[in-house]
């Protein structure tokens, strides 16, 4: 019998049901491939922001949105000629003379690649000066990307994720990584830290409310800093889910992830001699921080090159590539490394899963690849548990830049069509 979810009335809530195999029950063979265990979203959608469900702005008139059904009435609907029909015959005539206007032709990459409009950098304080840019809509939505590592920094190619027209896309790097100063610097960088520099940064650029959106340790810091600001949050976009927990921590750094790689596995072991390797985080942090800026190098390339060979299904070697930057893997390790070491500076284990009450009344959308090696299918499921209210949704490619060009299509064209719901 194949069990998948299907969604209730009730928003963000799900009942098991099951349907009978096809074959009969002694046939030698399963009948059909199990039904993967997803929210029921469109089929194959890739992750581009959605519209939050409140706005800073109304995009549509005043009367049409007074006039706006609320609640499930609506079917969920993948973007072709027949659901549109459906969509929009179940609108009011307001609604309905709108919808057609908006843009939902079908997408089969990102969004077109744009530059900043507006570049800068912001002192937040005495040691750190952070960079930042902004491109897309000066007058769209605005939403902000929290880059991964932590230490990664934000690529131009972030960008891309989001509607140009519609967004005002906010991009920054962290303290010590990318284009911000000082480069790889520890002092004076927590997650707190990090936290308090996301809202200053909102209110140097003057903007009352933004979305979130955030992937591997950027879901960390998405979901920190809209437990503690949720007020200025009008919606959660995050995917490859990191809780940054002791057991997330123990898989892909004390061996659970070599028994997939272990030919990435073995030149990152073998750099610690075998009476340190109980610990592996706090073995490579005595290198990170040594006083031997040769080793601080060796050390750093030889723990980014472990994430740049395990984090894709199929290798990216220009990812790759990046391990053997000494500028960019002092960066990644060191402060990735700081971060890990000091368990992410957060209260508990459980800090982030605790807290979901403070967001759990901001529309939000979790996204998972299954086989995510760097960022296991655990996390988002129990996040997902904790936060049944939020979009699910489970795919079979390992991380974003896995996706194929047929499901990124598919990903792009359900949020365009998601943007046009909350847009109403």
């Amino acid at each position: 019998m194949a069990v998948h979810l299907e969604p209730r009335p009730a928003a963000g809530s799900f009942a098991w049901k099951r349907e009978p195999n096809t074959k009969p029950t002694n046939s030698p063979l399963p009948s059909r491939a199990p039904t993967p265990m997803i929210c029921p979203v469109a089929a194959s959608t890739p992750l581009l922001c959605p519209i939050p469900a409140r706005l800073s702005r109304p995009l549509l008139p005043e009367t049409a949105v007074g006039t706006r059904a609320t609640g499930n009435s609506h079917p969920r609907l993948r973007p072709n000629g027949r659901n549109l029909r459906r969509f929009r015959s179940g609108l009011s005539p307001a609604l309905a003379a709108a919808a057609p206007t908006m843009d939902l032709s079908p997408r089969k990459d990102l969004y077109p690649h744009v530059e900043p409009y507006d570049t800068g950098r912001l002192k937040v304080s005495d040691v750190h000066t952070i960079y930042y840019e902004q491109s897309g809509n000066p007058g769209g939505h605005p939403v902000v990307f929290l880059h991964g590592g932590p230490g990664a920094g934000t690529s131009p190619g972030n960008r891309r994720f989001f509607d140009p027209e519609f967004y005002r896309i906010v991009l920054f790097d962290q303290r010590g990584a990318g284009k911000s100063t000082p480069h790889a610097c520890l002092e004076e960088n927590t997650t707190w830290d990090l936290v308090s520099d996301i809202e200053k940064l909102r209110e140097h650029l003057d903007i009352p409310e933004w979305q979130v959106f955030g992937g591997s340790w950027g879901s960390t810091l998405a979901l920190a800093y809209s437990q503690t600001h949720p007020d200025k949050v009008t919606g959660i976009v995050i995917r490859g889910i990191f809780l940054l927990r002791k057991k997330e921590l123990d898989w892909f750094y004390e061996g659970g992830a070599a028994t997939i790689f272990p030919d990435a596995w073995e030149p990152f072991r073998d750099f610690i001699p075998e009476d340190e390797r109980n610990c592996f985080i706090a073995a490579y942090s005595k290198r990170l921080t040594s006083s031997d800026a040769n080793l601080q190098i060796e050390a750093a390339k030889r723990w980014t090159m472990w994430e740049m060979m395990t984090a894709h299904l199929i290798q990216n070697h220009e990812n790759i590539k990046r391990g053997n930057d000494d500028k960019f893997s002092l960066a990644f390790a060191r402060i990735e490394n700081h971060y890990f070491v000091n368990k992410g500076f957060l209260p508990s284990d459980s800090h982030l899963l605790d807290n979901v009450d403070k967001i759990r009344h901001i529309k939000a959308f979790i996204v998972q690849g299954r086989y995510d090696v760097c960022c296991p299918m655990m996390s988002a499921w129990d996040l997902h548990k904790a936060w049944p209210e939020a979009e699910f949704k489970v795919n079979w490619w390992f991380r974003m830049q896995d996706i194929r060009p047929m499901k990124l299509a598919s990903l792009l064209n359900w949020y365009q069509l998601t943007k046009s719901l909350k847009a109403c």
